[in-house]
């Protein structure tokens, strides 16, 4: 993946449509290509700013406040959303492809491809503001709507339709991706079905060269992921090249695989594994429940392990350590984003920093005397803390007392490059 390339192509797309069109229509790709060089990363930034927004930042709600998602479900919905943007474009390059006769343009499965991910590069852009509260959703609206400009601007180019005809061409196009958003929702909301949705996808793959960067940089790590995406892509189109059926769905695993976890095949930690990491006793407090479980589709796995600890006098707080295995290499990303900030209001205050190394996130309301305290371990694995307390230094021991050393210590368990 060039990273110059792809920053100047969205540039030069979102600044000057009119003439990047037809540069787009004449540039011979293939599909592997246009997902490792631009769909996948793209693609990618608001299931992470998503994830940061719900799990991370928390949600203002009226009435209640700022509320979060889990750890475990804001990683699960993270992935879903990731990979089920994937399979979307692909879906909707299949039924652009398929409209054209019908708008008197020309079928093309490649330009119908380029045209559907060029024409998301405002909603995926868009997609940073997500943890902007209010004026993110005013942002996010508005480059839904330069996205349907670009699709109406890119069709007469890519898939040769009359001009006069663009506009019901893209009509159509849009119906049918709301449609699609609703299912893709739906499926999100049910964490059910995506292996299906999955198997009509296939890639090809050819090399490219790449920038080289200092592989500690965020822009590193990236490049990483790609070689990663590439080695997995090349295994995908020699295996389609068999015709083994059952070859092709098992390179169609390591390909998300790889675009999750950052090039490398992850097994998440087995329930048990993650278990010793929960002691009987926290916070001078008495475990009383204690649960683990590892769930996974088309080969993706995350596990987590919960516990409740409390005394006589009512107090309780829970421990909650993740597993984001396959999902570890978003995971990172949104550590490596460097993401921090800080707000104060009525009482409650949250705080998102980095601190030895590592992505903390606390929060605190002094009217209930309760709050949280999150960290990442070793870009893989978050462990939080929630509860009553005297104060937010309470429960921030109450993490120190984990062995955080030996759980970062197993960042590489179940890893395959």
């Amino acid at each position: 993946m060039d990273l110059n390339k792809l920053v100047a192509r969205a540039k030069a797309i979102l600044l000057s449509p009119k003439t990047e069109w037809p540069v787009i229509a004449g540039e011979p790709t293939t599909v592997a290509e246009l997902y490792k060089g631009y769909i996948i990363p793209l693609a990618a930034i608001p299931a992470i700013f998503g994830f940061i927004h719900m799990s991370v930042i928390g949600m203002s709600v009226m009435f209640a406040g700022t509320v979060r998602v889990g750890i475990g479900a804001g990683l699960t919905t993270m992935l879903l959303t990731f990979v089920m943007g994937l399979v979307m474009v692909y879906v909707m390059g299949l039924i652009v492809d398929a409209l054209a006769p019908t708008f008197g343009g020309q079928k093309n499965n490649i330009q119908a491809l380029k045209t559907v991910a060029y024409a998301y590069t405002a909603s995926w852009v868009a997609g940073v503001a997500t943890i902007i509260p209010a004026l993110g959703v005013l942002i996010g609206i508005a480059a839904g709507i330069y996205s349907i400009y670009l699709l109406y601007l890119g069709l007469p180019q890519t898939m040769k339709c009359p001009q006069d005809k663009a506009a019901g061409y893209t009509a159509v196009a849009i119906i049918i991706a709301i449609v699609l958003g609703f299912i893709t929702a739906m499926v999100i909301g049910s964490v059910a079905g995506v292996g299906n949705m999955m198997s009509g996808a296939t890639y090809s793959s050819s090399s490219s060269d790449d920038v080289e960067f200092d592989k500690d940089s965020p822009l590193g790590k990236m490049q990483e992921w790609s070689k990663g995406m590439e080695a997995a892509n090349k295994k995908l189109e020699d295996a389609q090249k068999s015709g083994d059926q059952a070859s092709q769905e098992e390179a169609l695993k390591a390909v998300f695989g790889a675009a999750l976890s950052g090039g490398a095949q992850v097994e998440s930690l087995a329930p048990d594994r993650l278990k010793a990491f929960v002691p009987e006793e926290l916070a001078g407090l008495t475990r009383s429940s204690i649960s683990a479980e590892r769930n996974g589709a088309m080969g993706l796995q995350v596990s987590q392990a919960n516990a409740t600890y409390a005394d006589d006098s009512g107090r309780s707080v829970t421990l909650e350590i993740v597993d984001a295995g396959t999902a570890k290499g978003l995971l990172g990303l949104a550590s490596w984003a460097g993401v921090e900030g800080e707000k104060e209001s009525n009482g409650r205050y949250e705080k998102t920093f980095r601190q030895d190394g590592q992505l903390v996130h606390e929060e605190w309301d002094s009217h209930a005397s309760s709050g949280q305290y999150t960290v990442v371990v070793g870009d893989r694995f978050t462990v939080k803390v929630e509860g009553a307390a005297g104060d937010i230094g309470e429960l921030r021991s109450a993490v120190a007392e984990l062995d955080l050393a030996g759980l970062a210590d197993l960042r590489t368990e179940g890893v395959k490059n």
